[in-house]
């Protein structure tokens, strides 16, 4: 049912295909173009079976993201839900985590922004390019949910529309006029299929969920869908689909084009893959497509962490005035704290260039507590719901508990096997994360002796009850 615009709230102005297109905008990034070839280097040619399972994890958590962002469409989604389903102290973790991945991520995509820019710029220094795409980002958020959405939308048909010919022009090298170097035979060469075993194929799950987070960014712009009921269903399953196969035949290709062992982090697959073709000005087009994915990325973390901190706001976590909205329905105030972080989260991955593993690890634990949290909360969610006679919901996790607790269970052993890799940084960061959120809500807590319910549940949220 589409939501009527209350004053004081936020517009509700998201269509489905927006939605889509946002949350593959979000997911396709760095994760795809260069970080497949980390994947590859730690699992060889069984990195396909990790990204089934990175597929596998996302479409459980998809499940029980639509059943209850369905149920609570608000811009805090899933922290609402924890906090509303398990403790306020829940949700008080998950969104400050999630706001805080979202910041550092912002800081990976801006420093490689300036660094794309060198390509055509070489003289020019790199912070010119953050200043200037940071404001040009800035000011598309600052205007309105639509203006956002449309960018984003535009954004992620250059991404998707490069992966499409991508795998036209692969499919056209193996099948067209292969070279004897290339096809199936490169899947267990060099190794076998399974050269690093089972440890290394595990390990690339983890790398493999890397390419995946910002699926869950549907949720966060449920909060202004028109209809979310019909909405957020049908885009959370179409993203999940496309994504899936969209990685899987593409890293195939890019198997059996270019032999794993020379795949890596210095430069992507893809750009491997389009120096075979011999495409004249194939490092350009190239260049110009991961571009638009960090654009495109920066842009959709800039929103998640604004309506984060907004949703912290609403719920009397942040100060008030970062839940203040502008005459065109924007929280500026939560928009201007969230930037601030692009130039800190900017200056952490500078002083780590040349560290990808180490970036990657530091802005994913923030990520996938969340959506470990997700999985919690889903237990907590259904049985309330139940037990209290919520309204029939238009789509419905299958195979709860078990497995909600699969993906619980998943999520727990791969972030603990971290420490026994290459990103001990994700324990290592993540653990002092969290006790320092903790003494920060028990301060809080003795500053507020009645916490506050979640102000920010509107139009489908009212119905719970009824």
């Amino acid at each position: 049912m589409e939501q009527k615009h209350q004053p004081g709230e936020l517009r509700r102005d998201l269509k489905t295909r927006q939605l889509t297109m946002i949350a593959m905008g979000c997911a396709i990034g760095t994760g795809l173009f260069l970080g497949s070839g980390l994947a590859i280097q730690t699992a060889g040619p069984s990195v396909l079976l990790s990204y089934a399972v990175g597929a596998l994890i996302v479409l459980l958590l998809m499940g029980c993201l639509a059943e209850m962002t369905v149920a609570h469409p608000t811009s805090g989604s899933f922290g609402t839900i924890a906090e509303k389903y398990v403790s306020p102290y829940a949700g008080f973790l998950v969104r400050y985590s999630y706001w805080v991945a979202n910041v550092l991520a912002i800081g990976v995509e801006v420093s490689a922004i300036a660094i794309y820019m060198k390509y055509w710029f070489p003289d020019v220094p790199g912070y010119v390019w953050i200043l200037l795409f940071a404001v040009a980002l800035i000011y598309i958020n600052a205007t309105t949910v639509h203006t956002f959405a449309t960018f984003e939308y535009w954004f992620s048909v250059i991404k998707i529309s490069a992966i499409l010919m991508f795998i036209l022009l692969g499919a056209y090298l193996l099948i067209g006029d292969p070279s004897p170097e290339m096809g199936a035979k490169n899947l267990t060469n060099a190794g076998g299929f399974m050269p690093f075993g089972w440890w290394g194929m595990w390990v690339a799950i983890f790398i493999s969920l890397f390419s995946f987070l910002g699926t869950e960014l549907i949720a966060v712009t449920a909060g202004e869908a028109k209809d979310p009921d019909t909405a957020v269903p049908k885009a959370l399953k179409a993203t999940v689909f496309r994504l899936s196969t969209f990685y899987v035949v593409t890293i195939a290709l890019m198997l059996m084009i270019v032999p794993w062992k020379e795949a890596g982090i210095d430069k992507s697959p893809f750009v491997k893959v389009m120096e075979i073709l011999s495409i004249p000005g194939a490092s350009g087009i190239m260049n110009f497509i991961v571009l638009t994915a960090a654009l495109s990325a920066m842009n959709s973390q800039l929103y998640a962490s604004t309506r984060m901190m907004y949703s912290l706001s609403k719920s009397t976590y942040a100060p008030r005035v970062f839940s203040r909205l502008s005459k065109k329905d924007v929280p500026l105030y939560a928009l201007g704290v969230s930037t601030i972080g692009i130039f800190l989260a900017a200056l952490v991955s500078g002083m780590a260039a040349g560290s990808y593993p180490f970036m990657m690890g530091i802005s994913m634990f923030g990520a996938l507590f969340t959506w470990f949290m997700i999985f919690v909360s889903h237990l907590y969610f259904r049985k309330s719901w139940e037990a209290t006679g919520g309204r029939t919901l238009p789509v419905k996790m299958i195979g709860y508990p078990y497995l909600s607790i699969l993906g619980a269970v998943l999520l727990f052993a791969l972030v603990v096997s971290t420490w026994f890799t290459m990103f001990k940084i994700v324990l290592q960061f993540g653990v002092p994360w969290l006790l320092f959120l903790s003494a920060a809500y028990y301060f809080w807590k003795r500053q507020n002796a009645v916490v506050a319910q979640p102000q920010e549940e509107t139009g489908a949220a009212k119905e719970d009850a009824k």
